[in-house]
């Protein structure tokens, strides 16, 4: 018996009577850094050029500047505005019908009800919910050595898009996806949310199941410290933090308040479109091969004993104690690792036993087994479509209230237990030193439940709200008020402006937690309004922009990129929601198909193909290309924020991916029906569409010369009368007299050069 085991059967019940977990006394010198001060109320400052101020965000900018003897610069023209601003609610570019009826509004109010407008469309949320699920560590798989599917993951996702959408608050928002099961567990939305704790890279072949628990309770530790608190808490895992004063005793109170949770992939889900087809398909498949399972079934029942002795002989000793126990009599920790084994454990599992045996009557079983699997391979076709599922994954509490216990590990070893702990928050980040309640019932700890509370508490957590509305900040300006987005602790960066923080959290919360107004007043902003030009005196006064005298231009991010390509060439499928997507990917992208590991099938339903990049499967051990070359989120751990790489591959795949040549061919096509035969009104079209502006003299001259030089280079590889050359597709109309397919092949190619240009990538 392993001294966890030992720990275990020695641990305390937790009576239903509620915990009151009471927290120590904060030294006095952490207490003065300023992210961990109660929220301040601030004046709006006093500034000169009060005529540029259009929100009280602007004072508080502008205060700094003229501290500096500097001027903000001068506003966007009106195209620029609505491409930047379209970009950054919807992540995609505005039509060229849309940019010309905001330019022609005259209105006082027009840039109210463009802003209004951006956030009241559907789009929103689905530029916003892919922010979060970066937070969320979101994947359709589970990743490690087999990387299997989740088919249940894009609920959660879907959950996040339209919880923005809705302009849930904040507060609900973090309470759902920390302890949406236990404190609302009849609601369906509320179990999906937790999928923020559960969607954690997971390894399905893990032998320990101890050290697996762990693992995962560890994950969210961490992830919840990051996400909510910009806390780098998981640094007091192996030792007292070195910055922060977190002491590795309260590292572990705070992993205890996972202690008990655990996943469940088999919740039943309410009946909808997905499942009623889901089960249509099953019922099918099943009835086809119900013959062939019933005979494989048999084989291993011939074995069943031994195949199952065999299964629990690859644990480790603590494992097997566990599985092997009976029910009645397991303790908090048995009931885990039976949890555990329930998800992943298969009758593949058991067939195992077959491969490993040395029995000739074996050997005859695994050639009859295995001659059934082959069978039963040819009804794939019939079986639910990919990712689809009748069923919701949730991290619950498995219908009791005594939580594993949780000790304090010496150098963060599993091995090395010693003093046992309870719940509880870090001095250091307990603003008002609130008295935490516990309250079990007869189904939970209820210690999720408490630590949502303290999370989504202004009073008790100002981290919160000033971590969440510079996250929400960094994302229109390229980086935060503090920059250091995920880390407020001592190591991480001081806020530039921290009036301006205060006034916006202060704001934030008396909003209602609204994430829609906080977005609003920033793009209403004089700041936000500001042009992208250079300036010398900037330059050389703020090299890194920290003052905000200028709006910074910022390449693109990956599904920036791809969705307004979509948009661009008039194909993007804007159905939302459901089951994940699989566009093609290059034949060259799947290197190894080991157990399936890299089954990355194309949708049968080609229109999939243009969904937003939202929707795409996100496999760990593989992640779509065009994506991932363009710094596309890891889904491994919490993804703060994007990088912007500038890499050679980059322009490689916008000039060479088939994808990108297919939509810019569909762009020509589009270019040249709504355009017409005149050759500058296609320009001008091409420019709108890409660019939100007219080309001036100069590049109407290049397009010219680059037209007429690459027909010329396309006629002389050709042997006389053929043309095997990309033509543009869906025209509409004929857009010249003569129809010269070399023309028109030299448009596709002009097409697919001002899509691959810094200008059309970049955010200005």
């Amino acid at each position: 018996m392993s001294v966890l085991k030992n720990l275990a059967r020695g641990a305390l019940s937790l009576s239903l009577a509620a915990v009151t977990v009471v927290f120590a006394a904060d030294p006095p010198p952490a207490r003065a850094w300023w992210a961990y001060q109660p929220l301040a109320s601030v004046g709006v400052p006093e500034v000169k050029h009060r005529d540029w101020v259009r929100t009280p965000i602007d004072a508080f900018v502008l205060a700094k500047l003229e501290e500096k003897q500097l001027q903000p610069s001068k506003d966007a023209d009106r195209a620029a505005f609505i491409r930047r601003a379209t970009l950054d609610v919807w992540g995609v570019i505005p039509t060229p019908e849309e940019v010309d009826a905001f330019v022609s509004d005259r209105s006082p109010q027009a840039y109210e009800k463009l802003v209004d407008g951006l956030l009241a469309s559907p789009r929103y949320g689905e530029r916003q919910g892919r922010r979060w699920l970066d937070l969320a560590r979101y994947a359709d798989s589970v990743g490690y050595t087999n990387d299997e599917d989740r088919p249940n993951a894009w609920r959660y996702r879907d959950y996040v898009i339209a919880a923005f959408n809705d302009d849930k608050p904040y507060d609900r928002f973090i309470r759902e996806q920390i302890a949406g099961d236990e404190l609302w567990p009849e609601d369906q939305q509320a179990l999906i949310a937790t999928g923020f704790l559960r969607y954690y890279p997971d390894d399905s072949n893990s032998r320990d199941l101890y050290l697996k628990k762990y693992d995962n309770t560890t994950d969210m530790t961490d992830t919840v410290g990051t996400v909510f608190l910009a806390q780098t808490v998981g640094c007091a895992r192996c030792h007292n933090h070195k910055v922060d004063r977190i002491s590795q005793k309260e590292y572990f109170q705070l992993q205890a308040f996972f202690a008990n949770t655990s996943a469940r992939d088999d919740i039943p889900a309410a009946k909808g479109t997905y499942e009623l087809e889901y089960d249509k398909q099953q019922a099918i498949w099943q009835e086809a091969t119900k013959d062939i399972r019933a005979q494989r079934k048999a084989v291993l029942d011939e074995v069943r004993a031994k195949a199952e002795a065999h299964y629990i002989s690859r644990f480790l000793d603590n494992t097997r104690d566990s599985l092997n126990k009976p029910e009645e009599q397991w303790t908090p920790d048995d009931r885990w690792v039976n949890n555990r084994n329930k998800i992943y454990r298969t009758e593949g599992n058991l067939a195992d036993y077959l491969e490993d045996s040395q029995d000739p009557a074996d050997k005859e079983r695994l050639a009859r087994y295995k001659a059934l699997n082959d069978q039963l391979k040819k009804f794939d076709h019939l079986r639910p479509k990919r990712g689809t599922s009748n069923s919701i994954s949730a991290i619950t509490e498995l219908g009791h209230p005594e939580a594993p216990a949780t000790h304090l590990l010496f150098t963060g070893s599993l091995d090395q237990p010693r003093d046992e702990v309870q719940p509880g928050i870090p001095a250091i980040l307990n603003v008002s030193k609130k008295q935490l309640a516990i309250a079990p019932t007869q189904t939970s700890s209820g210690r999720r439940t408490a630590l949502a509370g303290f999370i989504a508490d202004s009073t008790s957590s100002p981290l919160t709200v000033r971590v969440y509305v510079n996250r929400v900040w960094a994302q229109y300006f390229g980086r935060g008020i503090v920059n250091t987005v995920s880390d407020f602790g001592r190591a991480g960066e001081e806020p530039t402006h921290p009036e301006l923080l205060e006034y916006l959290a202060n704001r934030f919360v008396a909003d209602g937690w609204s994430t829609k107004k906080l977005h609003r007043q920033i793009l209403l902003s004089s700041v936000y309004r500001q042009s992208s030009a250079y300036r010398e005196d900037l330059q050389s006064a703020d090299p890194d922009n920290k003052l905000l005298g200028t709006f910074p231009r910022i390449r693109l991010d990956a599904e920036q990129i791809r969705d307004s390509l979509l948009v661009a060439s008039g194909k993007l499928n804007e159905t939302r929601g459901g089951p994940s997507v699989f566009p093609p990917i290059p034949a060259t992208a799947v290197t190894d198909n080991r157990q399936g590991r890299y089954d990355w099938r194309a949708s049968v339903d080609e229109s999939d193909y243009n969904r937003r990049s939202v929707y795409i499967f996100t496999k760990r051990s593989q992640p779509y290309p065009l994506l991932n070359t363009f710094d596309m989120a890891s889904a491994d751990v919490v993804h703060s924020k994007r990088e912007t790489t500038t890499t050679p591959l980059q322009s490689l795949v916008l000039i060479n991916s088939d994808a990108v040549f297919d939509w810019s061919r569909a762009l020509a096509g589009r270019v040249l029906s709504e355009a017409g035969s005149k050759q500058s009104e296609q320009f001008e079209r091409l420019y709108r569409i890409l660019y939100a502006r007219s080309p001036d003299k100069f590049e109407s001259n290049a397009l010219a010369q680059f037209l007429n030089q690459q027909e010329a280079a396309i006629r002389a590889q050709l042997p006389s009368g053929q043309f095997a050359v990309a033509l543009p597709v869906g025209l509409k109309n004929d857009p010249t007299p003569s129809s010269d397919p070399v023309r028109l092949a030299a448009f596709v190619d002009l097409t697919h050069s001002l899509v691959a240009a810094n200008e059309f990538v970049y955010r200005y």
